[in-house]
Order: C-alpha cells, then sequence, then structure tokens
C-alpha cells in the first residue's frame, strides 16, 4: 500500500511538472516550434503541421490528467460514473494523439526509419488501449487495471523520448538525429518495461477463473 502510494504521488508530481513545462514551451515560450522544427528539413504546410501539433499536446496532456485522475481509489469506489466518462476520455485522447501522431509521422526527425517507429508506438498504444477497454467491458476489474497500467504508461513517450535524447546530444555530444532515434526506440522497451514492473510494484495479481 505504502508503495502504491507512493508511486502515485510521485507520477502526480512528474505529470504537473511535465504538462507545466510542456504548456510553457509549445504555448508561450516558442509557440512556433523553432527549436523543434530546425531539425527537419521538407516540411510542407508548417502553419497545418503546427495546429495538428498543438492538438496532439492537448490531448496527450488530456490522456495524461484523465488516466491519472482514473488511478485514484478514492475516485474508483466514490464514483463509478465519473471514473467511466474520464475512462472513455483517455480513451478518446489517445485515439487523437495516434491520429495526429500519425500525421506528423511522416515529417520526423531522422526519416523513414523514426516514422516506423511512432507508428508502431500509435498502433501498439490502441491496442492496449482497446484491450483495457473490453477487460472492463467483461468484468474483469483486475485485467483492466493491469492493461491500463500498460496503456499509461505511453504518456510518457514523449518525456522519455527527449530525456534520452537530451542525455545522448547534449550529455555526450552525439548527433541530434542519432540521439533522437536510439531515443525512440529504446523508450518502446523502456515504457514496455516500466508498465511491467508498475504491475509488479503495486502487487496485481491475477484474477481466478
Amino acid at each position: 500500500m505504502k508503495n502504491r502510494r507512493t508511486l502515485y504521488i510521485l507520477t502526480i508530481a512528474v505529470s504537473i511538472g511535465f504538462i507545466g513545462y510542456t504548456t510553457f514551451t509549445n504555448f508561450i515560450y516558442d509557440p512556433e516550434a523553432s527549436r523543434f522544427l530546425r531539425h527537419k528539413t521538407g516540411l510542407k504546410h508548417v502553419s497545418l503541421w503546427l495546429t495538428i501539433m498543438d492538438v496532439h499536446i492537448v490531448a496527450a496532456c488530456a490522456a495524461m490528467i484523465a488516466g491519472l485522475i482514473n488511478f485514484s481509489k478514492r475516485i474508483r469506489e466514490r464514483s463509478a460514473k465519473l471514473h467511466r466518462i474520464l475512462g472513455y476520455t483517455y480513451v478518446l485522447a489517445v485515439a487523437i494523439v495516434d491520429l495526429t501522431s500519425g500525421y506528423m509521422a511522416p515529417s520526423s526527425t531522422g526519416g523513414r526509419v523514426n516514422s516506423i517507429a511512432f507508428n508502431f508506438i500509435n498502433m501498439i498504444w490502441l491496442v492496449i488501449t482497446v484491450i483495457a477497454v473490453v477487460k472492463i467491458r467483461k468484468g474483469k476489474a483486475v485485467e483492466h487495471r493491469k492493461w491500463m497500467i500498460r496503456s499509461y504508461v505511453f504518456v510518457f513517450t514523449n518525456l522519455f523520448t527527449h530525456l534520452i535524447t537530451a542525455a545522448l546530444h547534449n550529455g555526450i555530444g552525439m548527433d541530434y538525429t542519432l540521439s533522437y532515434t536510439i531515443s525512440i526506440y529504446s523508450s518502446i522497451v523502456l515504457l514496455l518495461l516500466l508498465g511491467e514492473a508498475v504491475i509488479r510494484a503495486n502487487k496485481i495479481k491475477p484474477e481466478l477463473s
């Protein structure tokens, strides 16, 4: 119980920090994303691309908030209706994130190899989320929670990607594009492992058949 509470508080802190930083950076400090776009070549329809990226960011933040609130035991026990509404809000937000990411993927820094990685993330995140929905509709609450954890860790894809890129590029001087490519693929593995680690840390046991 103590480990679960500590992990939840830590997730709240990271989420608030990340949402605050992302909001400030993308909507106040650098709304034209000049630092980010300088690493891209041949990008067309920049204005439309930036609009879609803004939608992507808002949806990602919505998924992060809705999912985080829904992991609260108090919310689940006191208001099943609110839990359900937030759950479907999360699913919708994930779908929007995937759609907007799919639009932006072809212009990913690093080209096709990174575009493939982002499309893979989109596919696996949506599949895992759908599985979580199917589980709860079948009344398997424990399995639902496990799959929601596996899904929720992907809201931190951007955080992991940029942290690893910064460590490789700014930390050891690796080429930015190579750093970015390594960060995307390593993030996929790390996020999948993180989901399983959180499930184990929360001691979520399989339901008896």
